[in-house]
């Protein structure tokens, strides 16, 4: 599989569209699409969805069956309103917004394995390239709430940067201690360090009886990276309108979700890569159905980080319509008088259990 992939690589790196390698061009795009169709299916329509059955209501019934073509209308519409641009605002900052918001969302893609062949690039610091390029992020936020000239905008991105700044130190520590198991920062060698026959045993979460500490660190952590509940006082709808993109319309308007959709799917991929095996199949390859010899694969891998990334994204959605919203001093208290300090004692006890337990 990995040969004939190559293969038609170098058969499409001779080949040029606008000046670029029609390869590059087609590699990269496959993340887009998946961005969009699952931030317009699992991920818009998902949550309605998930919010109402918890809520014990129906959610969108009327576009579709079901109401499973909401979403479309919903983008149709978007794609057809008015891109308004405030008299007062700073235009250039405004603009560039939402694009350096989504592009810090998508270019961590580009390190994310979805299958033993399926990566765009497999960098011995793979997993440093992607904590570092999502807090990209907060320019973008940044520029948006700066750029509105409104109060309500500006509110917004302040508590948001300070916020995903803050908690950033947390989560980071909590994947060096994955680091630290793996022995490297390649995403694709996470994945095959933890490959086995008795499938999810051999995953980091459950060979390391201390990794249960920092993963539930960066699950936190992350719904704060991402602004969401009980962590979503950035946009805070009874207190700040809608937060730092209260001025924002149309297209612009979409990007700015699609990119707080993609972000969600990263840091769940992350997590799933880092402490529960990535793309590798928790079924174990014993007794009589072997099942491990029919759930491997680049399709299967691809099927199982997926999975386990939209499984998390479940979870976030479910706390969302469950938790209320912590005030800015218990945020900041969570952050640096309890996360930071369980993240460091983690990052101890798994350092010692690497060199003398295991």
């Amino acid at each position: 599989m990995s040969t004939s992939l190559n293969a038609w690589s170098d058969a499409l790196s001779e080949l040029y569209l606008f000046g670029l390698p029609l390869g590059l061009l087609i590699i990269a795009a496959v993340p887009l699409v998946f961005i969009a169709i699952y931030a317009l299916t699992y991920g818009v329509y998902g949550e309605r969805k998930i919010s109402a059955f918890m809520q014990d209501r129906l959610g969108p019934m009327e576009v579709g069956k079901w109401g499973i073509l909401q979403t479309l209308a919903d983008i149709l519409k978007l794609l057809q309103k008015e891109d308004i641009v405030n008299k007062s605002a700073d235009k250039f900052l405004f603009v560039i917004g939402p694009g350096v918001l989504f592009v810090g969302s998508f270019l961590a893609f580009a390190v994310l394995p979805f299958g033993p062949s399926f990566i765009g690039a497999d960098l011995n610091v793979g997993l440093f390239y992607a904590i570092g390029i999502v807090a990209l992020e907060v320019v973008g936020i940044l520029a948006a709430g700066w750029g509105s000239n409104n109060k309500w905008a500006l509110y917004g991105a302040i508590r948001s940067v300070a916020q995903i700044v803050s908690y950033e130190i947390p989560a980071a520590i909590a994947i060096l201690c994955g680091a630290m198991m793996a022995g490297t920062l390649s995403m694709q060698q996470f994945n095959l360090l933890q490959q086995g026959e008795y499938g999810f045993l051999h995953f980091f979460l459950f060979q390391n009886p201390i990794a249960w500490l920092p993963f539930i660190i960066y699950f936190i952590a992350s719904l704060a990276e991402t602004n969401r509940a009980p962590f979503d006082i950035p946009e805070a709808e009874s207190e700040l309108v809608a937060g730092y993109f209260t001025e924002y319309t149309g297209m612009k308007f979409a990007v700015i979700f699609l990119a707080e959709y993609a972000s969600m799917f990263m840091v769940s991929a992350i997590i799933s890569i880092v402490f529960l095996g990535g793309w590798n199949s928790p079924l174990p390859n014993i007794g009589p159905l072997l099942l491990n010899d029919w759930t491997t694969g680049p399709v299967w891998g691809a099927f199982w980080i997926v999975m386990k990334g939209f499984f998390f994204i479940f979870i976030q959605m479910w706390l969302r319509w469950t938790l209320p919203r912590l005030r800015v001093d218990q945020l900041m208290h969570l952050c640096w008088k309890v996360l930071t300090p369980f993240a460091f004692v983690a990052f101890v006890l798994i350092a010692v259990w690497e060199i003398y337990v295991k």
